[in-house]
């Protein structure tokens, strides 16, 4: 596998999505550097991937602060010496109708969902230009594939960054750069659980990720399939939910 021996960066690998792939990538012969808010997460994962027998770094990171971005690709190169792909996991809903006017979640989302990942390949970009290769992998979501009620913000801040990448992609065709855009359907992490503040919504949403979500690390070997690619080759996009979701 191409895996092995690469090093990758990954946001919100703390829990979920995130937590997954780095334990998934470790395993294959990656070396991962990890970037949260909850660091005593991140230091009980290092110590486990360790452990293992794989190698693991990691760094408190915000992504609304650019310069923590630029720390997590720091880290990486002074660690490992280089760094060959940055998976922009870090994300954060807010569900609810336009109506009820949540201008403060909206405002979070777009810091974190946009903004976040615009920091991120301005961190990773130039390193990535020097090296002569790069892989910016991006966890979306389907929601911004099929748009539903109460979800209609977090949809637009998905697609804003699928538009941003595709632009991306189209400036980057010298063989440098790979992107690659991965959007889960219902994935059974802790999303939900700062997502929704009406109680019955929140129930909905809760029961229909424990009954249908798939397990985060189905997403973790998606990412592993585009980042085991051959340089040549770039994975754009991909698709992966339940079975049973409609």
């Amino acid at each position: 596998m191409t895996i092995h021996g690469k090093v990758v960066a990954i946001t919100g690998a703390s829990s979920g999505i995130g937590e997954a792939t780095a334990r998934h990538l470790a395993s294959l012969g990656a070396a991962v550097v990890l970037g949260a808010r909850r660091t005593d997460r991140l230091d009980r994962l290092v110590a486990e991937i360790e452990a293992a027998g794989g190698a693991a770094a990691a760094a408190r990171v915000d992504v609304t602060d650019p310069a923590d971005l630029r720390s997590l690709v720091t880290l990486a190169i002074e660690r490992f010496g280089q760094l060959d792909v940055l998976v922009g996991n870090a994300g954060i809903s807010r569900i609810s109708p336009i109506a009820d006017l949540d201008a403060e979640g909206w405002s979070a989302m777009v810091d974190v969902n946009v903004k976040g990942i615009l920091h991120g390949i301005a961190a990773a970009l130039p390193v990535f230009r020097r090296q002569g290769s790069g892989h910016l992998v991006t966890v979306l979501s389907v929601s911004g594939l099929k748009i539903v009620p109460t979800q209609a913000v977090y949809a637009g801040t998905k697609n804003a960054v699928r538009t941003l990448l595709e632009g991306l992609r189209q400036e980057s065709t010298d063989g440098v750069l790979r992107t690659t855009s991965i959007s889960p359907g219902l994935v059974r992490t802790e999303f939900i659980d700062h997502a929704v503040d009406d109680p019955a919504l929140h129930e909905h949403v809760r029961k229909n990720m424990a009954d249908i979500g798939i397990d985060p690390m189905a997403v973790a070997r998606a990412i592993a399939f585009a980042v085991d690619q051959p340089d040549d080759v770039e994975i754009g996009d991909l698709t992966i939910r339940p079975t049973r979701q409609g």
